[in-house]
This record gives structure tokens, sequence and C-alpha cells, in this order.
């Protein structure tokens, strides 16, 4: 191989690494920010990928393209082309470097896995023991203080218990770099917890209690989701999740210990209960919606 081919292949190899990384970076601004310590696992593996399928992609479209540009012949030209039997070397390469980088790429992946813990349905389900009862994102603040919230989800509501104060609000209430330890159950089928801000998610199965925990490292107002299909209103199965100061939430607890427990807003309670006042029936089966929880406060 000449010298200028092997530099031309180094320019281009250094063109490939710098476009990856670059676009590796920017992948960090796709997403929403960075709301809580385990939020940076995730992200830093999906910028892997991106940096890894950004080198790929300009490689195998830059090569077709200089093909087509460089390789041409006349329309006139009918005769054949050279005779290739193979390349052995080729073949190998092509094939050996996409099975290392899937084994990269798996073993990233299942290392992240097993730091955020998240316990899978059919896992705790079929495999449910003691030790499996706890579904722990990795512990990046060992030293913060652990705020215990009992989380409670139905058809179609969230609710949660802060049983150190007596308080139950129809929000999410946490203190900003205090780890939070969530545990949560169903009162009828699978639902699942997800805050994209969080970058968590974790699916909560009736009769198996899971516990989950992690630390919000960024204040300000979130959206909590249900990320399984539950039923008729499952979409409007959400509420807030409010990330404030360590005072702030001594605060809102003190002031909410102080109010009466009402019912909730329900939406999909209130719309049901609406349609059956007017005599709307919609001609096919629904599942009627649990009453609103009573929390402390609208």
């Amino acid at each position: 191989m000449k010298p200028s081919t092997i530099l031309t292949l180094i320019a281009i190899a250094v063109v490939l690494v710098l476009s990856g990384l670059w676009m590796a970076q920017q992948s960090y601004s796709w997403f929403p920010p960075q709301a809580t310590a385990e939020a940076k696992l995730i992200d830093d593996l999906f910028a892997f990928t991106v940096f890894l399928g950004t080198i790929i992609f300009l490689g195998v479209a830059g090569t077709i393209g200089y093909t087509i540009l460089t390789q041409r012949v006349s329309r006139f030209d009918l005769s054949d082309g050279p005779y290739i039997e193979g390349n052995v070397t080729l073949e190998v390469v092509w094939t050996v470097i996409p099975i290392i980088l899937v084994f990269i790429i798996a073993g990233y992946s299942y290392r992240t896995y097993e730091q955020m813990a998240v316990r899978g349905p059919m896992e705790l389900v079929h495999l449910h023991m003691p030790e499996m009862d706890t579904a722990y994102a990795a512990p990046l603040a060992e030293d913060s203080p652990v705020e215990n919230i009992e989380v409670t989800v139905k058809q179609w509501a969230w609710s949660f218990q802060y049983p150190d104060r007596n308080v139950t609000s129809a929000e999410l209430h946490l203190p900003v770099n205090h780890r939070i330890k969530l545990a949560m159950q169903t009162e009828d089928v699978i639902h699942g917890l997800y805050i994209p801000a969080f970058r968590l998610k974790q699916d909560i199965v009736p009769n198996h209690p899971v516990d989950f925990e992690f630390t919000p490292i960024r204040e300000g107002k979130y959206r909590l989701s249900d990320s399984q299909f539950s039923g008729t209103f499952f979409a409007i199965n959400q509420t807030n999740v409010v990330v404030e100061s360590a005072q702030q939430y001594h605060e809102w607890l003190v002031r909410s210990a102080s109010l009466p427990r009402v019912p909730a807003n329900n939406q999909p309670y209130e719309e049901y209960t609406k349609q059956n006042k007017k005599g709307f029936k919609p001609g096919w089966a629904t599942v009627v919606p649990a009453p609103p929880p009573l929390v402390n406060g609208v």
C-alpha cells in the first residue's frame, strides 16, 4: 500500500472519529435536562451508541458515495466487469469488527442495566424472591439522607404517602440531593412509573410491591406518566413531580399536614361520572375509574 494511501486512510479515520465525538456530544441535548444522578448513566450509554453509529453511517455512506462518483463507466460500455473470486481478508474484517462492536455495546448496556437495577414484570412474577424485591438505581450519592415515600397507583390515579408526616399528595414532591426510596404498589393492573427527565421507568405488578431508589439533583417541575397500557384512561394517568430544596420540601410537608384530606382532582373519574349522569352509554364495555384518592389539600 502506498504511503499516500495510508495517510489518506488515517485522515479519513480521524475525521470519522472527530465527527462521532461531536455528534455524541450533541446527543446530550436531545434529552430533557438530567434531573437525577442516574440519568447520566443512560445519557452516556446513548452518547456511546451515537458515537459508534455516526462513524459507521459516515463510513458506509462515504464509501458508497465515493464509489458512485469515481467508479463510473460510459453508458455505452457493455463489457463485463473484472472477475473477482473473493477476498478472505476483507470478509474476515467486515465480519469480526461488527461482532466485536456488538459485544462491546451489549456489555456496556448490561452494565448500565445492572446499575439501574430495574425489575421487569416477568422477573417479578416468576422469580419473586426476597432479595429481588428492591430495584435500586446506582447508588451515586451514598451519604445523602434517604427519604421514604409510599406510592400507590390505580385506574387511573397516583397517590404518594409521606409516612413520617402523615401526608398524602396527588403530586410527588422530592427534596433535591436526597436519596429517594419509593415503595410502590398497584391496586389493580400492571402500571409503570416513568419520569423522562429522570431516565427512570419501573413496572409495578399487582401483589408484588417493589422498592426503587434514585437521587434527584435538579430542582424543577417534571412529569410522571404511566408507561403501561392500563385501560381506557391510561394516557391521562399523569401527575407532576416537584423537586425542590430541602427547606421548601419541609415547608410543603408542614403546610400539607395542616390541611384536611379531600378527594384529589381526577379527570377520568369526573368524566365518567359526568357521562353517567347524562345517561351516556358508549356501547362497549369499559372499566369504571376508581374513586380519587384522599389527599391533604388539592
